[in-house]
């Protein structure tokens, strides 16, 4: 299945390794005037319900008008893309469309009767729409008299691909053509069905239509149930697949409670929207991973997809096991000179904002890779599954080991050589992923046996003291670290919510953090910006300062918010101390989902928040989102400050103390594969209620 993205949301997202343009890395070449390109398709008014491989969109009215977004999908193709219906020759009166899972949407319209003296509509139409391409239809009379009139439901569809509707094209229909009880269209590499039961009763080929002489008795109901179909038409690779019948969902089914009733809307909805995201690994359908998000990047991204395992651990470490076995399969192998490094990870290139250039996402899955592998350790991934994946966390390292270019961390995915020639800058974020890394990383080695693990320590302290000393910047507010370093050695001076990375040290022994980057006070004045105004705009964390000359609120890195980073945010400063500022991040998230029926988008404006106004959404989100479904978990798992370490036998509970969500009670968490539940006090006192036998309790 292809990611992908409207031209507009991710001007620089290519593939990492693809050639780049001569000239200096930070600038993009300069492009002749040409024909205006087509507008891409907005998502933030459709209603978009998703079931990884398969995914359907319109508007609220439930018309699939071939235009935009709309239509069916699989697999990144367009299954059906025209979907109309009229009653008696008129389009129903929408009344209502919404999703009522991440799965499925209603809608509902309104018919009067003609010549009906009632003004008083008689007829209703419902439409329930699965994902998966199935459709029924239930016309409801509710009138005094019998309703004789024809349903008619245009269809038609171009069979495209996704990575074309995302740049805003559109092919002519295909011919349509009769097949049993529906229609057909035939492409070069697809073909498309619809089926109809109970079978119309007239097919019109030529115009694409289905059509049933209806009569409705009052107080009775008829309906029709539509089913489309995707076909190759010859050999190809085999696309991933869903979570297949029968197989259950790689975490617990855990239940919250809380005095904030938000939580217990927004909790369930984040994992029914992350679960419809799920896709099986076509080499081992049993590993399951997270798609990044719909409708734009609808397959594997890695980066995304070992966050959302990383920030839903605490819900058990099958995701995790999974997504790590996927991509271990796709690790870089050893190539000869000039190639990328062994033991990276795929990823694209991804926008950075107005202040740097594109940013790697190889790099940040490589690294985040040996991450997920240590956490989920501590968290109960069996120790024979560790094993197995530690020859790739190895390999992966080993990449690290080679990527410093003047004594930092850049882009993992350019060829040494490269790197050396012509330097990438060095994103504060990269170094503080690396340290983590790499400690994560001497953890590994050191339980099972494996050389280096000093080394990795050492290596991780030497580059702690090459960032204190190169990347602060002293101001009149007492200074923060810069966003990069530039070729040079200049910083740039950029404040933005890629702060949130330094605060994010990652689980260690005995449920403690490792050291990060940044001293005490340094940590605390880096908390002290982030909930600063000109970072958090009552909604969440703004990507770029709105006082910098380039902030734009609806800019992917230029001040949009991005629902995960500012989750992240919430766990660090809770876990450094900072809990209020922590608590006031946590409310723009929760205010937010308020507005969005407990389903947070990827990103919104970063609009400053209004009373009674809702989030201003951004038209090339994401919705779901993986990063944005597994953060809004994580963001209210984490007050409760469950920090195990499985192996050790020992399992820390320090929760939030100033209990911004009130009473909290999670039942069903997973700690050592065994059920888990804690209630957290209106005090922040936590009393552990079920935890496996095995687990030494502790607090501090």
């Amino acid at each position: 299945m292809t990611a992908t993205r409207p031209p507009q949301a991710a001007p620089a997202e290519s593939v990492a390794g693809a050639p780049r343009p001569a000239g200096r890395p930070d600038q993009a070449p300069r492009q002749a005037p040409g024909p205006a390109r087509p507008q891409p398709p907005a998502a933030h008014h459709a209603v978009v319900c998703v079931n990884a491989p398969a995914m359907a969109a319109s508007g609220p009215d439930g018309q699939l008008r071939g235009h935009g977004l709309h239509g069916f999908y699989r697999s990144g193709v367009r299954v059906l893309a025209r979907l109309e219906l009229r009653l008696g020759g008129i389009e129903p009166l929408p009344l209502q469309g919404t999703l009522t899972s991440a799965a499925e949407a209603r809608f509902l319209g309104a018919v009067r009767l003609p010549g009906d003296p009632d003004p008083d509509p008689a007829l209703t139409v419902e439409r329930l729409r699965h994902a998966d391409g199935v459709e029924t239809v239930t016309v409801r009379n509710s009138g005094s008299r019998p309703a004789r009139l024809p349903l008619e439901l245009a269809m038609g569809t171009d069979l495209g691909p996704m990575t074309e509707i995302a740049a805003g094209l559109r092919s002519p229909d295909l011919p349509s053509q009769v097949q049993s009880a529906g229609l057909r269209w035939a492409g070069q590499t697809h073909s498309a069905t619809v089926t109809a039961k109970p079978s119309p009763h007239a097919v019109l080929a030529g115009a694409g239509v289905l059509r049933w002489d209806l009569e409705i008795q009052p107080g009775a109901r008829w309906s029709v149930e539509l089913r489309t179909e995707l076909e190759a038409s010859g050999p190809g690779p085999r696309p991933p697949g869903g979570r297949g019948t029968g197989v259950p969902l790689p975490w617990s089914e855990a239940e919250v409670r809380c005095d904030d009733p938000r939580v217990e809307l927004l909790v369930p909805r984040s994992l029914d929207a992350l679960g419809r995201l799920l896709l099986a690994d076509p080499d081992r359908p049993t590993d399951l991973y997270a798609a990044s998000g719909a409708p734009w990047r609808f397959g594997l991204a890695p980066a995304d997809a070992l966050w959302a395992a990383r920030l839903t651990l605490p819900l058990g470490t099958r995701l995790a096991a999974g997504t790590l076995r996927a991509l271990a399969r796709r690790q870089q192998p050893a190539g000869g000179p000039g190639q990328r490094p062994e033991g990276l990870l795929p990823g694209a290139l991804r926008h950075a904002g107005p202040e740097l250039p594109p940013s790697c996402t190889a790099t940040e899955a490589t690294l985040l890779f040996v991450t997920l592998l240590a956490e989920a350790w501590r968290w109960g991934l069996p120790r024979q599954e560790v094993a197995e994946l530690l020859p790739a966390a190895e390999r992966a390292l080993g990449t690290l080991r080679a990527g410093l270019v003047d004594g930092f961390v850049t882009d993992l995915s350019r060829p040494v050589e490269d790197r050396s020639a012509n330097p990438p800058p060095a994103r504060s974020e990269v170094q503080a992923q690396a340290v983590r890394a790499a400690l994560h990383g001497a953890e590994l080695l050191e339980a099972f046996g494996r050389p280096g693990a000093e080394e990795w320590r050492d290596w991780a302290a030497a580059l702690r003291s090459r960032f204190r000393e190169k990347f602060w910047i002293d101001d009149l507010s007492g200074g923060r670290p810069a966003a990069a370093l530039a070729v040079g050695g200049r910083p740039v001076p950029a404040v933005a919510s890629s702060l949130v990375h330094l605060l994010d040290l990652g689980l260690s022994s005995d449920g403690g953090r490792h050291e990060g980057l940044l001293d005490r006070e340094q940590t605390r004045m880096v908390a002290q910006r982030l909930a600063a105004p000109e970072l958090d705009c009552g909604w969440g964390l703004r990507t770029l300062s709105a006082k910098s000359a380039r902030f734009n609120p609806l800019g992917h890195r230029s001040g949009a918010v991005r629902v995960h980073e500012t989750a992240l945010a919430v766990g660090g400063m809770a876990e450094a101390g900072f809990e209020r500022e922590a608590g006031a991040l946590l409310e723009g998230l929760l205010g937010a989902s308020a507005f969005l029926e407990g389903r947070l988008p990827e990103m919104y404006a970063g609009e400053q928040r209004i009373p009674g106004c809702p989030p201003v959404p951004h038209p090339a989100a994401c919705r779901p989102a993986a990063v944005s479904a597994a953060g809004a978990v994580h963001a209210v798992l984490t007050l409760a400050g469950v920090r195990p370490d499985v192996p050790a036998g020992r399992v820390l509970v320090r929760p939030a103390s100033t209990a911004p969500l009130g009473e909290l009670q999670l039942t069903g968490l997973r700690v050592a594969g065994e059920p888990f539940s804690v209630r957290v006090s209106r005090i922040g006192v936590a009393v552990v209620e079920e935890a496996s036998a095995d687990l030494q309790l502790g607090a501090r």
